[in-house]
C-alpha cells in the first residue's frame, strides 16, 4: 500500500469517527428533548389566573392587558390593521415632540413609512438612535407584559437602546399568564433563542432613596400598538 493510500485511509477513518460522534451527540440531544417534553407534560400545573367576562375570553384578555400596561406607565393605541401602523406612529411622534426617524425590525420594512413621512431604517439600534420599533411574540394580560425573543431578525438592541420603544403586538397574540406565554414559546420553538425577555413598561429603578426613576437602564417611554383587537373587528 502506497503512502498516499495510507494517508487517504487514515483520513477516512478520522472522518468516520467524527461523523459517528456527531450522530451520537444528535441522538442524545433528541432523547434529552423527549425527556424534557415528557417531564413538562407530566408536571402538574399550579393555579392560574382566569380572565373572562361577558365580552368573551379573547376580548377580556386584551382589555386586561391594556389596563395592566397602563398601570406600568406604558401608553397604547389600538389600530385595526398593520397598514395603519406608520400613521399611528407618526401621530405619536408628533404629539410627543419626537423626531420622525425610527429603526425597526426587518418584518416592518414593507409598511408604507414614506406616506407617513417617517425616516425608516431596518437595522439593529445604535446608541444614537432615539426611537426603536419592534414586534412582540405575545402580550401577557396578567401583568401587562410583552414577551420578546431575540434573533437575527429581532435584535434586542432595538427595544433596549433607544429612549423610546414602540412595540407592535397583534391582538390575537394575547395570553392570560406568563405560564401560558412560556407554553406558547415552547410550542413554537423546539430550541429557545439566545434571549427571551419580558418588557413591563418603561425601564425603571428605585436604587436611589427608593424613588422610582424611569429610563435608568433603558427606554423611558414604552408605547404599545395593539393591532386588530377582536372587539374592534
Amino acid at each position: 500500500m502506497s503512502a498516499i493510500e495510507q494517508n487517504a485511509g487514515a483520513k477516512e477513518r478520522i472522518l468516520a469517527r467524527i461523523r459517528s460522534a456527531r450522530e451520537a451527540q444528535e441522538s442524545r440531544r433528541k432523547i434529552e428533548l423527549q425527556e424534557i417534553a415528557r417531564h413538562l407534560d407530566a408536571h402538574p400545573r399550579g393555579p392560574r389566573l382566569m380572565i373572562e367576562d361577558e365580552a368573551g375570553m379573547a376580548g377580556s384578555m386584551q382589555a386586561r392587558f391594556l389596563e395592566r400596561a397602563r398601570a406600568m406607565a406604558s401608553t397604547f393605541e389600538e389600530v385595526a390593521s398593520m397598514n395603519q401602523v406608520p400613521h399611528a406612529i407618526a401621530a405619536y411622534l408628533i404629539a410627543n415632540g419626537l423626531p420622525k426617524e425610527v429603526v425597526a425590525w426587518p418584518e416592518f420594512s414593507r409598511l408604507d413609512w414614506r406616506a407617513a413621512e417617517i425616516d425608516f431604517a431596518s437595522r439593529p439600534a445604535a446608541a444614537s438612535d432615539l426611537i426603536g420599533v419592534t414586534g412582540a411574540f405575545c402580550a401577557i394580560a396578567e401583568t401587562g407584559t410583552l414577551l420578546l425573543l431575540s434573533g437575527s431578525e429581532t435584535p434586542a438592541t432595538t427595544s433596549m437602546l433607544p429612549e423610546t420603544h414602540i412595540a407592535i403586538v397583534h391582538a390575537d397574540r394575547s395570553v392570560a399568564t406568563m405560564e401560558e406565554a412560556c407554553m406558547l414559546v415552547r410550542g413554537a420553538h423546539q430550541q429557545l433563542p439566545r434571549a427571551v425577555y419580558f418588557v413591563s413598561g418603561p425601564s425603571r429603578t428605585a436604587d436611589i432613596e427608593q424613588t422610582i426613576v424611569l429610563g435608568a437602564h433603558g427606554p423611558y417611554r414604552l408605547h404599545i400598538l395593539l393591532v386588530g383587537r377582536a372587539s374592534h373587528s
